[in-house]
């Protein structure tokens, strides 16, 4: 008895299909973060939840908690940028430059996004031009080490020249002030709760308010990029943090979240070795650490 013939088309899809999935991050072999090693909640400190840390639900304090979220992917990209990178082998230096330059990425579209968008629709929502003032003054602050970052990894003659000690000196460079920035304005959206014209509860203007943060949430992570920054974003959220409270947030169907990790995933698959969790959200290891430190 003759066997299923298949067309050329449907060999090919089922091929590609399957180096999707050999290459997704859910394949990779991790093990789970101890206390023997560094991990990435540090050197810069991880951002508590304002919701976690008061109980209140009001739209600001949602807001502010789900920013906290997001900031704290960014400074688990950063801790686990700067504590590998005096371990990467040449051989990975490559794929670890490309994961750098994904979180420059995904940090320099959150700021923009910020500024021409959210900050903008707040200000109207108050009617009110100074609840930013500090928070614009804080961005500039680090912009130049940020460039600097950029510069740094995409001058570089080959990705072997890459020195730990070079790019370390280029991040410490604006740590205090991006940390400082990425904690404090946490804390100035919460405390727009107590605005005087902050809208009252059940009204339709909190109703408005709320699909401003909803909706710019939504967005402004995968608007940077579906196959860098989005499964950059997913595989540096701890989902076990703050007693597992935010273990299915951002909200979205499991298939689809499944599929932004390991399909979208699949296409730059060696960059997310470095990542701080894994496909589940849980903290692994970080994988460079396996390695002996890289003298000069």
């Amino acid at each position: 008895m003759a066997g299923p013939k298949f067309s050329p088309l449907l060999t090919f899809a089922i091929f590609a299909i399957g180096v999707l999935i050999s290459r997704a991050p859910f394949m990779m072999t991790t093990r789970p973060a101890s206390d023997a090693k560094p991990w990435a909640d540090g050197p810069m400190k991880l951002v508590q939840t304002p919701q976690y840390a008061t109980k209140k639900t009001d739209i600001f304090t949602s807001g502010a908690t789900h920013m906290a979220l997001l900031h704290n992917a960014i400074l688990r990209g950063y801790n686990s940028i700067y504590l590998q990178v005096p371990h990467v082998p040449d051989a990975d230096k490559a794929d670890f430059i490309g994961y750098c330059l994904t979180w420059h990425k995904f940090v320099v579209s959150h700021h923009d996004d910020e500024e021409e968008v959210l900050f903008k629709k707040v200000e109207e929502l108050l009617d009110d031009k100074t609840i930013w003032t500090e928070t614009h003054k804080e961005h500039e602050s680090f912009l130049k080490g940020l460039a600097d970052f950029k510069t740094y990894l995409t001058t570089l003659p080959s990705p072997a020249a890459l020195s730990p000690a070079a790019l370390q000196h280029v991040m410490s460079s604006f740590q205090q002030p991006f940390e400082q920035h990425f904690h404090s304005e946490i804390a100035t959206i919460a405390a727009l709760s107590s605005h005087p014209r902050a809208p009252e509860r059940g009204t339709p203007a909190e109703a408005a308010a709320s699909a401003t943060f909803k909706a710019w949430g939504k967005a402004t992570v995968s608007k940077a990029g579906t196959w860098d920054v989005v499964p950059f974003f997913l595989l540096n959220l701890d989902g076990t943090a703050e007693e597992g409270a935010w273990a299915s947030w951002p909200p979205m169907p499991a298939p689809i979240r499944w599929g932004l990790v390991n399909i979208a995933g699949a296409w730059y698959s060696r960059w997310w070795r470095f990542s701080s969790c894994d496909a589940g959200g849980r903290p692994r290891e970080l994988y460079a650490l396996q390695f002996p430190e890289q003298k000069a």
